[in-house]
C-alpha cells in the first residue's frame, strides 16, 4: 500500500515536480496566447528547474512529504496554501535579486501562482489519493483509553477505507509498564504508525519511551490520537478534553484578518435575510391563520458570547411559546405545528433573526446557542459547555451541517445528542476561518435544498 508507505513520499515528489513544470507550461501559454516555443520553454526552464528543487525542499521541511501529512489530510490544504505562496515570494526574490536571469517573470509569477495552486490543489486533494489506494492497510497501534479512543478502532477496524488499522490497543500506563522486551513485540517491525493520546502520554512520562524504543523512531510514524480523531469523524474527542485544551485552542481573540471579513459577511447576509422577512411576512401570517390562531412571531430569551442575553425573534413554527424553555421537544405540551414543521424544514423560521445578526448578537456560522433555560441545564450536567461561548453563536454551524439527529428532529433532543453537538463545536472553535466558514455556508445551502427536494 502507498499510504504511509515507502512508496508515498516518491509518488507525491515526482506528482509535485510534474505539477510544477506543467503548471510553468500553462502559464507561458496564458501569457502568450499561443503553445509556447522551444525557445521560451528553454530560457524559463533554466532557473524555474533550480526553483522546482528549492521548492520542494521547502514542501519537505514543511512536512509535506511526511506521513502524518499523508495520513492526515484535514490541514492539508491550509499547509498547501501557506507553502505555495511562500515558494512564490522565494521566487521573487530569486528573479529580482539575482543578477543575469535574463526573463520579466514578474506577471508570469502572478499567473504562475494561481495555476500552481489550482493544479497542486487537484493533485494532492483529487488525483493521488484515487492513485494511492491499494488492498492492504498500514498496520498501527492504539496508546489510548476511553470511549472515543474505542469508537476510534472500532470506525477504522470495520470500514476498509481508513488508510490504518489497530492490530493492539492498550492504556498509556499499560504501556508505561511494558519492559522493553514487551514494547518491541507489542510494535513488531512491520508497524508503520503509534497512534498516541500525546498529553496523556506526557503525563505518564512515556513520551522518552516512545521516542527511544530500541527500534528507533525511523521505521514508524507517531500520530496524535486527537488529529486522527479529527480526521476522521471531524469533531474533537470529549473525554479528552481538559483546561489546557481551551488555553491552547480558544482563549485566544479571532484576528482582525479572520474578523473584520467575517462581520461584512454577517452584514450583507443579515440585509438579505431581512429582505426575505419582508417579503415572506404576509405569506407565512396567512397560512399561520388558515391553521390556527395564534401569533406570526415569538420571542425567545438566548444566550450569546460570553453567557451574555439577548432576545431573539422567530417565526412561530410550535402551538405556542415558552420564552426560556428549559425543555426538549415532547417534554411540554407544545408542539410542532404542519406550517411549523415547513417553515423549519425551509430554516424559514429563523430569518426574523437578521436584526441580532445586524446588531452584532448573532452571526451567520457559529456554534447553535441555546434557549435560556435549556442552557442553563446543559451547563449544569455536560463539562465545560459553557465553552462553546467563547466566539459569537450562528444561525447554522458546523454541527448543523455534520449531526444526523432522530428521525423528524433538526436539533439535539437529548443530553447525549447534545454531547455529540458540543464535540463538533469545539472542532469549530478550534478550527474556525472563513475556509471553513465557506463550507459551513455552502452545504448549508445545499441541506436547505436537499429538504425542499424530498418534498
Amino acid at each position: 500500500m502507498i499510504y504511509g508507505g515507502t512508496r508515498a513520499p516518491a509518488l507525491l515528489f515526482f506528482g509535485d515536480i510534474a505539477v510544477f513544470a506543467i503548471s510553468l507550461w500553462i502559464t507561458l501559454f496564458i501569457r502568450t496566447g499561443a503553445l509556447p516555443k522551444s525557445t521560451l520553454l528553454e530560457d524559463h526552464l533554466g532557473p524555474f528547474a533550480l526553483l522546482f528543487l528549492v521548492w520542494i525542499l521547502v514542501f519537505y521541511m514543511s512536512g509535506l512529504y511526511g506521513k502524518g501529512t499523508i495520513l492526515l489530510k484535514s490541514h492539508l490544504p491550509q499547509a498547501l496554501l501557506r507553502t505555495q505562496v511562500a515558494n512564490i515570494v522565494l521566487a521573487a526574490l530569486f528573479f529580482f535579486l539575482v543578477p543575469g536571469v535574463g526573463i520579466a517573470p514578474k506577471t508570469n509569477l502572478a499567473i504562475y501562482l494561481a495555476v500552481s495552486l489550482l493544479l497542486i490543489f487537484l493533485w494532492r486533494l483529487a488525483i493521488y489519493p484515487r492513485i494511492s489506494v491499494s488492498n492492504s492497510r498500514s498496520r498501527a497501534v492504539l496508546i489510548a483509553e476511553g470511549p472515543d479512543a474505542n469508537h476510534l478502532k472500532n470506525e477504522m477496524n470495520g470500514n476498509a477505507r481508513y488508510p490504518l488499522i489497530f492490530v493492539d490497543m492498550l492504556s498509556p500506563s499499560d504501556f508505561l509498564a511494558l519492559s522493553d522486551e514487551g514494547r518491541k513485540a507489542l510494535i513488531p517491525d512491520d508497524v508503520d504508525a503509534i497512534v498516541a493520546d500525546i498529553p496523556a502520554c506526557n503525563a505518564h512520562g512515556l513520551l522518552p519511551v516512545l521516542y527511544d524504543l530500541p527500534r528507533g523512531i525511523g521505521n514508524y510514524d507517531i500520530v496524535d490520537f486527537t488529529d486522527l480523531y479529527e480526521e476522521v469523524f471531524d469533531r474533537i474527542p470529549l473525554s479528552l478534553l481538559d483546561q489546557g485544551w481551551f488555553i491552547e485552542h480558544v482563549a485566544e481573540e479571532d484576528p482582525l484578518w479572520y474578523t473584520i471579513p467575517k462581520r461584512l459577511i454577517d452584514l450583507v447576509g443579515g440585509l438579505s435575510m431581512g429582505l426575505v422577512t419582508v417579503l415572506a411576512v404576509p405569506f407565512v401570517w396567512l397560512t399561520l391563520k388558515l391553521e390556527g390562531p395564534g401569533a406570526l412571531f415569538i420571542s425567545q430569551d438566548r444566550i450569546g458570547k460570553h453567557g451574555s442575553r439577548m432576545r431573539v425573534y422567530k417565526f412561530r413554527s410550535m402551538s405556542g411559546n415558552n420564552r426560556a424553555s428549559g425543555s426538549w421537544v415532547g417534554e411540554d405540551e407544545l408542539r410542532v405545528t404542519k406550517v411549523g414543521a415547513i417553515l423549519r424544514q425551509t430554516s424559514l423560521d429563523e430569518f426574523p433573526q437578521f436584526w441580532n445578526i445586524l446588531k452584532g448578537d448573532i452571526s451567520l456560522i457559529g456554534p447553535r446557542n441555546d434557549i435560556e433555560g435549556l442552557g442553563k441545564r446543559l451547563e449544569a450536567e455536560l463539562p465545560y459547555y459553557s465553552m462553546r461561548y467563547r466566539v459569537t453563536p450562528g444561525i447554522t454551524g458546523w454541527a448543523q451541517i455534520n449531526q444526523q439527529y432522530e428521525q423528524g428532529n433538526l436539533s439535539p433532543q437529548s443530553v447525549e445528542e447534545t454531547k455529540v453537538r458540543l464535540a463538533y463545536d469545539f472542532y469549530y472553535l478550534k478550527h474556525r476561518s472563513l475556509g471553513l466558514d465557506l463550507v459551513i455556508a455552502l452545504k448549508t445551502i445545499k441541506r436547505m435544498f436537499f429538504r425542499l427536494s424530498n418534498w
